[in-house]
């Protein structure tokens, strides 16, 4: 079938998947690419990658660990973009280059956690069911300069639950950090979200990666406001899961479960 073969590899829809969930991931290592395209092997998972990778359906490049290695991560080539009828989005980087650091990888690859969290791993809530979820390449709607790390909609029997998503790794300054909380509550009374989304209200996820971070970022938030901005680390999540009373809000001090 034409467009089902690259130098002789029959290209399979678990393949394709991959493809395009790359379009919307941007960059993904390993771990993220077997639960996205659903390999139970990491022998599988590191073959089949070394095959797109050389037939040119994804590129590959190094990032340098804590510990002293090497992590290998997977974007989509133009090629592959070509294929699957999708946009080519994520970082541009030299074939199997090795970075020491790279800011944007690791905050996307923060941010695919969180991802794949919602759309890949079960629900332990009856009744809820991950519905959509957006990415964000330019400001939201209104005028108003965001640019969202994320939306989610989750179902449930009565309603629907929308947020956005904020992944913070301590690379923002608190005066962003305050012009970021005004326009998301304008953002929220103007009227604009219920337009585009459908839905009457959202709510504001801010995952951090410390305790500390966390602190210093409910603190801005509670200065303006009760209301719409949830509160959690990675390493809560991490340890308890995501569905776990593992949520603050900005003036309260009980933990919450998001549901």
């Amino acid at each position: 079938m034409t467009g089902n073969r690259q130098k002789g590899v029959v290209i399979q829809e678990r393949d394709r998947h991959l493809l395009r969930e790359l379009s919307v991931m941007r960059v993904v290592d390993r771990e993220q690419a077997k639960l996205v395209a659903g390999f139970r092997s990491t022998t599988r998972a590191n073959a089949r990658l070394l095959l797109l990778t050389r037939v040119g359906l994804i590129k590959r490049f190094f990032l340098g660990t804590s510990g002293g290695g090497m992590k290998a991560l997977y974007t989509l080539s133009a090629k592959g973009a070509q294929l699957v009828h999708v946009p080519r989005r994520g970082p541009r980087r030299k074939r199997d280059a090795v970075l020491a650091a790279d800011l944007f990888t690791a905050h996307q690859l923060f941010v695919n956690q969180i991802y794949c969290t919602l759309k890949y791993q079960p629900i332990p809530i009856p009744g809820v069911r991950f519905a959509r979820w957006l990415s964000f390449y330019e400001p939201l709607d209104g005028g108003i300069s965001l640019i969202p790390d994320g939306y989610v909609e989750l179902s449930r029997p009565d309603h629907v639950v929308a947020a956005f998503l904020e992944v913070d790794l301590g690379t923002e300054s608190m005066s962003v950090w305050k012009a970021k909380v005004q326009n998301y509550l304008r953002y929220a009374v103007s009227g604009v979200f219920s337009e585009r989304f459908g839905k009457p209200r959202f709510r504001v996820l801010v995952v951090t990666n410390s305790e500390r971070r966390l602190r210093s970022i409910r603190s801005v938030v509670a200065a303006a406001t009760d209301k719409i901005f949830w509160f959690s680390t990675f390493e809560s999540i991490h340890r308890c899961g995501l569905w776990s009373k593992v949520w603050l809000r900005s003036k309260e001090d009980e933990q919450q479960s998001l549901l």
